[in-house]
């Protein structure tokens, strides 16, 4: 299998904490759409021989699409490659969107649950990020609490599949307050949450911010508590934690991210966006005109990466240690030789000493107490002998 990520890089308004590639001004929308469906004619050879079975819409924020604009792309799509019977078709958005598309007020998208799903989309993934007023403040969302809730209320009329995002370490924010957070979530019956840490990402508002001391500076001790609590109310619900930020229940992992987690091959679609077919990683140009003009002329505005026997090996290590599925000792011997496999056990050794990683069914993973550590972990089991 393999999916196609499609990058809507356009926001209402900047969050403080983002470092994504985004736009807030809707000028060249129009254009970016026609780029956007002519870079899907430009690369359709690359999976001349593969099934489509995902479609996502990431950003930025999907959701400020028209549905006619939405069409178009998927109809794109459908018209250049084979697509599977029932792809899993995600688009993320933002609940201020979709509530306004029910008040009828004037925001880009005007869209409704009834028309997404009319054109294929079968899967939501809402950007909550928290229930409460000062959170959303804190962050700069453009949403406030009730329309969250709405939305989810709303969402749950016309979707089985629906995410949310949910982000925990906030400063100022309480243990207590963050189990209401995650509480409320289970109240509408989303059976998937992703979740992560707040982080501060340089060049950013909230980098600015903590530095003026306009903001208190996350703390790790506090996220790291919040990332326990949120693994046990979760697992109390029935949800599988299948990856070191996603939540979900059976039937309903993220098809497309799991593929992403497991080394299959995708296509990036749009400004920044990366792509990986096996040996080659490649990433678009991080801007919107440049990647405009590069595709009227019929260019791929990408760099290119090939990829290291000891760079795939260090992917592995670092997504297969997030994930349940853990790192394969087979695989490792199969694909990388049996040095690579006695190199890792000689690395992990301490963690597994530690219990911080464990071996099962030759198989190693992180333990629940690893797993906050877990990518620091992977980056001390990677191989830098180039």
């Amino acid at each position: 299998m393999a999916g196609i990520y499609i990058h809507i890089p356009f926001c209402k308004q900047a969050c403080h904490y983002c470092d994504f590639h985004f736009s807030t001004s809707f000028k060249k929308k129009g254009e970016l759409v026609e780029a956007l469906k002519s870079e899907l004619r430009l690369r359709k050879d690359e999976f001349s021989n593969t099934l489509v079975e995902t479609i996502y819409f990431g950003g930025g924020t999907p959701s400020v699409l028209t549905i006619a604009e939405l069409q178009s792309i998927i109809d794109e799509v459908y018209a250049n490659y084979d697509v599977a019977e029932n792809p899993e078709i995600t688009l993320e958005a933002n609940p201020d969107d979709l509530v306004g598309a029910l008040s009828g007020a004037e925001v880009p998208s005007k869209n409704s649950f009834n028309a997404y799903r009319t054109i294929g989309i079968n899967r939501l993934s809402i950007g909550i990020q928290s229930f409460f007023e000062a959170d959303l403040k804190l962050m700069n969302r453009a949403h406030n609490a009730e329309e969250a809730k709405r939305c989810l209320e709303e969402a749950r009329a016309y979707f089985d599949n629906i995410s949310i995002d949910l982000i925990y370490g906030i400063p100022g924010a309480s243990n207590e307050q963050w189990i209401q957070n995650i509480e409320t979530a289970l109240s509408f019956d989303i059976p998937h949450i992703s979740s992560y840490a707040l982080t501060v990402e340089p060049q950013t508002a909230l980098e600015n911010f903590i530095k003026k001391g306009i903001i208190d500076n996350v703390d790790d001790e506090k996220a790291e508590q919040q990332f326990h609590i949120l693994i046990d109310t979760l697992e109390a619900s029935d949800f599988v934690h299948y990856e070191l930020s996603n939540f979900g229940k059976e039937g309903y992992f993220s098809k497309n991210n799991s593929a992403y987690w497991q080394g299959k091959p995708y296509i990036g679609i749009g400004p920044s966006a990366h792509s990986f077919n096996g040996a080659q990683r490649s990433w678009n140009v991080r801007n919107n005109s440049k990647y405009i003009k590069a595709i009227a002329e019929n260019e791929l505005p990408s760099e290119v990466e090939t990829l290291t026997v000891t760079d795939r090996y260090n992917e592995y290590i670092m997504t297969g240690l997030r994930t349940i599925w853990g790192v394969s000792l087979d695989k490792i011997e199969t694909d990388f030789g049996k040095n690579y496999r006695s190199y890792l056990l000689e690395q992990a050794k301490g963690y597994i000493d530690d219990e911080f990683l464990y071996l099962h069914n030759d198989k190693l993973q992180v333990s629940k107490k690893g797993k906050f550590l877990s990518d620091g972990i992977a980056s001390q089991l990677f191989k830098l002998n180039l």
